[in-house]
Formats: structure tokens, sequence, C-alpha cells
């Protein structure tokens, strides 16, 4: 199913003092300036629901799942050629919603237009609350990790694949399940970039956070993750 929403941003910029008309003398002297300014921002989306979504009346956990660079445009089913989206394209029952947006071209993940866009999943999806999972590859391997410190309550668990962090802030997920996975021989995004992000929530007094190294792998961490029933698992074992 794909859903197209759109997000609008009220921006005012708020002066001094109020004025129609700026009276200018000779010299330097205060002005006031103010306009309403109206922005549509949005994402095309893939939405996944399960073959019992109808049937069963009862609410449902959530994977938000963030794709990479080389997905980004405005066709949602690009998505559907590898990771999560390909997973449950083959799968009739797979129990959760999965919404996968889609990055415009040329731009990367940004997490207030994410967040509007959850914030709107949530009003026309039936979606345990409690139970929302953010994971991403690669671009949104670093979305993910971006998205959870911006956000951390509204995730249960988060899972970045083959991405990298700010270490800004990421003390905000010390208490949040974090489950980390990197190829020893990516050669596009190093794995030292997930060995920084977990070390550092670990100095952080961390005891939820996992890392899995694939030993053979290149940058393609997310095959072998996606396809690992013990990853769902662990989502459905941590409630927010």
């Amino acid at each position: 199913m794909k859903d197209i929403f759109f997000v609008l941003i009220l921006m005012t910029i708020i002066g001094c003092s109020p004025s129609k008309e700026w009276f200018v003398p000779q010299g330097q002297h205060p002005q006031h300036f103010e306009k309403q300014i109206v922005k549509n921002v949005g994402y095309d989306l893939l939405v996944y629901t399960p073959r019992s979504f109808s049937a069963e009346k009862k609410l449902w956990p959530l994977i938000v799942f963030l794709h990479g660079s080389g997905e980004r445009g405005s066709d949602p089913n690009k998505l559907k050629v590898h990771s999560l989206p390909n997973v449950v394209e083959t799968k009739e029952d797979f129990p959760f919603i999965v919404v996968s947006p889609q990055c415009p071209g040329g731009q990367r993940w940004n997490t207030e237009v994410l967040n509007a866009m959850l914030d709107d999943a949530l009003t026309k999806l039936p979606i345990d609350t409690n139970r929302i999972y953010l994971t991403g590859i690669s671009m949104g391997g670093f979305g993910a990790w971006k998205f959870a410190i911006t956000y951390p309550d509204r995730f249960a668990a988060v899972a970045p694949v083959c991405g990298w962090g700010h270490l800004q802030d990421v003390e905000k997920l010390k208490d949040k399940p974090v489950w980390v996975f990197h190829g020893a021989k990516d050669n596009v995004v190093p794995l030292s970039e997930s060995e920084k992000m977990v070390q550092f929530l670990q100095k952080f007094g961390s005891t939820k956070v996992k890392f899995t190294v694939y030993p053979e792998a290149n940058h393609n961490a997310w095959d072998a993750t996606y396809a690992n029933p013990e990853l769902y698992d662990w989502f459905l074992q941590h409630l927010k």
C-alpha cells in the first residue's frame, strides 16, 4: 500500500514592535518584520500491513524502516529491491505494520519530517505506541541513529545497520535497547563508525546495546540482518 502525506510547518518570525510600514529617517533605527510562511513537506511511503490486519481488531507493533542513499527519489517501489521492504514483500503475515518512507533525491533524512510522519501514521493506523521500532541501512542507519537520539522516547528499540552517527547526545540512548549491525570489510561506511557509537553507549553505562559484526561482509550487512528471525523476536521483547 502506498500512501503520501504532507505536513504543514508554520514558521513565524517575530521582531520587536509591530509596524505595517517601515519608517526610516536618517541614521540607523529598529524596525519590525513579521510574516507568516507556510511550507508543505512530505515523503512518499510504502506501508505494509499483514494478511490478518483487517480480521484482527487490535493494536499492532510498528517498524519504521529508513533506506539508504541509492533508493532516494519519488518511486517507493524502488524500496522493494532489498532490505526489509523486500522481506515483507514475500510474506503474507509478517507480524508488524511496516512504514518505509522514501527520502527525496539529493536529500538526507530530516528528523522533524520523520517525526511528523510518525505522528500521521499513529492517527491513521492501529499502532501500539509501546511497540514502535526503528531500523535503517547506510544513510538510513545514520537516520536511525539521528531520529532515535532526537526523539528517544518514541521508540522501544533501535537497530541501525551499516550506518554511522554523531557522538553528541548519544547518551540519550543509554537506557534504550540498541542492536547495531555492520560488515567487517565495509569499504563504504567503515566498521569503526558503528564501533564508536557502541563504545560511547557502553561508556555511558548502557547494558542494552548489542553489536553484531559479520566477518566476511562488505557494505551489505542488510541481507543477513533482515533475514534473521532473531531480530524481530528481539524487537517484540521490548516495550517502551
